[in-house]
């Protein structure tokens, strides 16, 4: 029997500016051009960038007002979910192909457990090569990956070499990788974060790993204890097929602010449409429900309130979002109203994680 440490091996699959990708795919008169999926109206916000438009620094959730700016040539598109839903459905069909241990993050990125799939191939490099190749064969888009031993370094690979390519963190690079890696690329430490991470004399992976977990606990509560694991490679995060939502909502930014609560109620109306919708296609209902409301100061609130039964309706959704509307005084006009459902009758116990071994 072998002495040699095994590990899992997972793939980050993540699409190149996906949804404006497809667009371009869609009309050849938009290829090698800057594009902006979404952002066209004076509120509006971008969800998508190409690569040619990248370089000018416009990037998603940008406002569209900006990205103009830094880019007054770009093309403006309108989203089609629709569109993009399909196209991701066909990539993760072949995902499949090679591994049911799939976890969709979203239309344009998952991560693949491979340690044992159905091709017999024990290289993930090699299947992570194929399925990017089949993905262009069959969608003409292109799609970048990380491989390596756990879901956290996989995802940070996957941006090292985009787009269309990919990297590969071997368990013995494992520790030189992250050490060397610039605390800005740790996948969950956003700008705020980094700032104070600077601030304490944390630039790299090796700098953080310098730190106790009692010192990073202190400065940064919960999260503390994670970044002291991840800077050591542990992350026994486990890829799950049956990832369940915690919540589902629906949400509109609008052209001009309202100051009516006639008028918001109008615009709830339809935003709940559209959430019984989602909640009817997916078979899913909840007891706790949320009303979103950003105001033109772009500061956020939200108010709450849980049922002592599960509801999908929308007659039931919108009574209960009205009720929370009234519930207080609004502090300014409002440029944003979403509507979520949370305490899903989908929720169910969380396993313990265990970190698996294989051959690599």
């Amino acid at each position: 029997m072998s002495d040699k440490p095994t590990y899992r091996k997972i793939i980050h699959i993540d699409m190149d500016a996906f949804y404006a990708s497809v667009e371009q795919k869609d009309n050849p008169e938009l290829r090698g051009k800057p594009v902006a999926v979404g952002g066209g109206s004076k509120r509006g916000v971008v969800a998508a960038a190409s690569y040619e438009a990248r370089k000018f620094g416009v990037r998603s959730a940008m406002s569209g007002v900006l990205a103009r700016k830094l880019c007054p040539e770009l093309i403006f598109v309108k989203t089609r979910f629709a569109r993009y839903r399909e196209i991701s459905k066909k990539i993760r069909s072949i995902f499949h192909e090679y591994t049911d241990l799939t976890e969709p993050l979203s239309l344009d990125e998952a991560y693949l457990d491979v340690t044992e799939n159905k091709k017999g191939n024990p290289s993930a490099t090699l299947i992570a090569k194929e399925i990017r190749q089949r993905i262009y064969d069959e969608t003409g888009l292109t799609a970048s990956a990380g491989i390596s031993i756990n879901k956290f370094i996989a995802k940070v690979a996957s941006d090292y070499n985009k787009p269309n390519g990919q990297k590969t963190v071997n368990p013995e690079e494992v520790i030189t990788f992250l050490e060397e890696l610039d605390i800005r690329k740790f996948y969950g430490v956003g700008k705020v974060t980094a700032e104070k991470m600077y601030k304490l004399g944390i630039f790299t992976g090796k700098d953080l790993k310098e730190k106790s977990a009692e010192f990073l606990e202190e400065q940064f509560g919960k999260s503390g204890g994670h970044y002291y694991r991840i800077v050591r490679g542990i992350h026994n995060s486990p890829v799950k097929p049956d990832r369940i939502p915690k919540s589902v909502g629906a949400e509109r930014t609008f052209f001009d602010n309202l100051s009516s609560e006639i008028f918001m109620l109008e615009r709830l109306e339809h935003i709940a449409t559209e959430l019984e919708e989602r909640l009817l296609r997916n078979r899913i209902s909840g007891k706790t429900v949320t009303l979103k409301i950003k105001y033109s100061d772009f500061t956020l609130q939200t108010r709450s309130k849980t049922l002592s039964y599960f509801i999908a309706d929308k007659s039931l959704i919108l009574e209960t979002a009205r009720e929370l509307l009234y519930q207080e005084k609004l502090q300014n006009s409002v440029r944003l109203l979403g509507i979520s459902l949370s305490n899903l009758n989908t929720q169910k116990e969380e396993q313990v994680a265990v970190q698996l071994k294989f051959d690599f």
